[in-house]
């Protein structure tokens, strides 16, 4: 109990420094209202779309006012849940106690609910992780394996020199590369778009439907640099546990290799590499932004670098801070599923 006491206070923190930093960053400096008017707004307009965002009050206030919209628990008159569609419990009759969704604001292009976009958006983003999670987590303990079994030949070599080729590669660097390469010269082999989302829309009926397919470049894209840490983690673990004396051991009983290498030596070498995954996935959800927009995926990446092309503040603000909770939560959950797979791990 005390361990996830700790965890939630260092979470809680982490997010406060992340909602501080958002503010001042981006609603600390210039003036929003230009933004949502552009400069050929009236003088009278204008003063209404400042104070619609607390743009009259002194900074502290505004930040106050914000934290306030955010979080999850706070004090709403009745009028700014109306008016806000503040969406959760209310208790109270002219003022109510909220325990409520985070209210991210309005787009400043869409007059979209920033929250409602970007919820939108977040399965196309957790898709791309996943798949690309799967992808290097599966062939990476493979060619860790690979690797250490075969250790000084030139299947170990080729191993080892790929997962540094594919730690040193920028992601948009490599993102580029495949999708010229397999969506433009090999295009009539591999059937592969440049762009496109999970889901596609028939020509003829407008109808909507999934289209995987989509994925495929994306996630290899994604998953080069945790497949090439991995397959080093792997590897290194596998050669430590192969010179332990209950290896030979089981060697000496009789026991199969297949058997002694992925009963007993791979069981015991995958403490570090599960450590890695679970920590590469909150890596890869912020990882993805410029994958995605190289690839047209629909996310919370691709909409975020669009939201600030177009100066759209309150989606990369909201953005960030959706993409900073989740990163928070996954690290929480990777810390506890540690110490369930390793007794040896103490939760303190």
């Amino acid at each position: 109990m005390q361990f996830l006491t700790k965890k939630i206070l260092y979470g809680l923190l982490v997010l406060a420094g992340v909602v501080a930093m958002v503010f001042f960053l981006f609603q600390g400096f210039g003036d929003p209202a230009r933004l949502v008017l552009g400069q050929t707004g009236d003088s009278a307009t204008i003063q209404n779309i400042r104070k619609e965002l607390y743009l009259d009050q002194p900074k502290w206030k505004q930040f106050l006012l914000y934290i306030k919209d955010i979080s999850p628990l706070s004090y709403h008159s009745r009028e700014e849940i109306r008016k806000k569609k503040l969406r959760g419990i209310f208790i109270g009759k002219e003022h109510a106690l909220a325990i409520k969704l985070p209210y991210l604001r309005t787009s400043y292009q869409t007059k979209r609910d920033v929250l409602a976009v970007l919820m939108e958006a977040l399965p196309g983003t957790l898709l791309l992780a996943t798949a690309a999670m799967l992808f290097a987590t599966i062939t990476g303990i493979a060619l860790g394996v690979i690797a250490a079994v075969k250790q000084n030949t030139w299947m170990d070599t080729s191993a080892v020199f790929a997962s540094v080729l594919g730690i040193s590669a920028p992601s948009f660097f490599m993102g580029i590369l495949i999708a010229y390469l397999f969506a433009i010269v090999l295009a009539p082999y591999t059937g592969l778009n440049i762009t496109g989302s999970y889901y596609e829309y028939d020509s003829y009926t407008g109808e909507k439907y999934l289209s995987l397919k989509n994925l495929v470049l994306p996630a290899f894209t994604l998953g080069i640099r945790p497949l090439a840490i991995i397959t080093q983690l792997t590897r290194s673990a596998m050669l430590d546990v192969l010179n332990q004396d209950y290896i030979r051991t089981a060697y000496a009983k009789g026991l199969g290799k297949t058997k002694v290498i992925f009963k007993h030596a791979l069981r015991n070498a995958l403490n570090p590499v599960l450590t890695a995954v679970t920590g590469w996935f909150a890596e890869l959800l912020a990882g993805a932004f410029f994958v995605e927009y190289i690839f047209g995926w629909k996310g919370v990446g691709k909409i975020t670098v669009d939201a600030l092309d177009k100066l759209d503040f309150p989606v990369v603000m909201g953005s960030v801070l959706v993409t900073a909770t989740l990163f928070v939560i996954i690290n929480m959950l990777a810390d506890i599923l540690y110490t369930i797979v390793d007794p040896r791990v103490r939760m303190r």
